[in-house]
Formats: structure tokens, C-alpha cells, sequence
């Protein structure tokens, strides 16, 4: 049940067979599909949404405006990130942000898709609210993230040297436990709504 006391109905899609299974089997209602070519009716949901979606897909355009055609009002693009905002302190840690950019890159996706959503939604015929999500930098909170984060650097990692990885290593670690590591990149939002 939602706030309002109607039934409440959710539905996923993806288009990697072996993700819909996962999550079948989980019990969640998934449709195999494609963000380009949403497999619905117009009109279909009272919101579409997504998260981490635009930055990976080859036409953002295109798959707003099939948002906005499967939903009866609201698209809401909840976080994408901009790694050309990135802060990585202390300073020495900064290659990390641009290295991860450039994996990104590497990989198909757009790193800076997070300044370009108020663009995207507007090209979509949507208007639309942009922002950026508040930042937390409380690391004794934050740990397991920051550690999750440094994992991932070392697997996404391109362009630094065996011996600069391991003074980025020793970088990180020490930041991190005096206290003084942060790491920020912004992750952005979009409301849209038709127009």
C-alpha cells in the first residue's frame, strides 16, 4: 500500500536475461527490456524512474522520452554522477577521480552525464528540476563505502604505475585513518515532469 492507502506496484526492467531471472527469483516483478524502447503502453505508470541508468546508455535522449511516454506525469532520474566535479582530498589522492573517469570512459558510459541531465530532460520535452544531493563526510560512517570505493579504484584503475599505486595505497590508507580523507562526487538529480 502507498501513503494514500492505494495498492502499490513496481516494475523493473533490464535487459540482461540473467539479472530479470536474479531478480525474479527474488520474487520482484522484472521484464526483460531496453531503456530505448520501453516494452509498455503509454501511459502504463503513475512515475518511471531510474538510478545510475543515463550515464550507461547510448541515446539518454531517447530513453528519457521513453520514460516520459510509459509514465502518466513524472521522470525522475534519482542519481547521476559527475566525476568531473570530483573531489579527492588530500591532494595526492586526486589522480584517482580522473582515473576513474577515463575507466568510465573506457567502458561506454559518460562519466559527466550528471551536468548534462537538465539538458537531456529538456530535450525530452519535460520540465525539469536539477540538483545535487548533499554530501556526508563523516568517515568513522562512511568506512566500508570509502574501503568499497578504494576496491574499486584498484580494479577500474588505468594509467597509474605499480609504484604510484602502491604511494596512492599508502596515500589513502593513512588519510583514512587520521581522519582527514574525503572523497565527494557529486551525484545528481532530475524531476521531470510533461509537460
Amino acid at each position: 500500500m502507498d501513503a494514500l492507502g492505494g495498492e502499490l506496484s513496481v516494475e523493473g526492467v533490464d535487459r540482461d536475461p540473467d539479472m530479470v531471472a536474479a531478480c525474479r527469483a527474488r520474487g520482484l516483478q522484472v521484464t526483460l527490456g531496453d531503456a530505448s524502447a520501453l516494452p509498455f503502453a503509454e501511459d502504463s505508470f503513475d512515475v518511471a524512474y531510474c538510478s545510475f541508468l543515463l550515464m550507461w546508455v547510448d541515446d539518454p535522449v531517447l530513453a528519457v522520452s521513453e520514460m516520459a511516454r510509459v509514465s502518466r506525469g513524472w521522470v525522475l532520474a534519482l542519481a547521476e554522477p559527475d566525476y568531473g566535479g570530483r573531489i579527492d582530498h588530500p591532494q595526492a589522492l586526486e589522480v584517482m577521480g580522473r582515473s576513474m573517469a577515463r575507466a568510465i570512459q573506457e567502458q561506454g558510459g559518460d562519466p559527466f552525464m550528471g551536468r548534462r541531465l537538465r539538458d537531456v530532460f529538456t530535450r525530452s520535452g519535460l520540465r525539469v528540476e536539477v540538483g545535487v544531493h548533499p554530501g556526508v563526510w563523516d568517515v568513522e560512517r562512511d568506512r566500508d563505502e570509502l574501503e568499497g570505493e578504494w576496491r574499486a579504484f584498484e580494479q577500474q584503475a588505468r594509467g597509474p604505475s605499480l609504484e604510484a599505486m602502491e604511494a596512492l595505497r599508502k596515500d589513502w590508507h593513512d588519510a583514512l585513518a587520521n581522519g582527514t580523507l574525503l572523497q565527494y562526487s557529486p551525484i545528481f538529480y532530475a524531476l521531470g515532469r510533461r509537460r
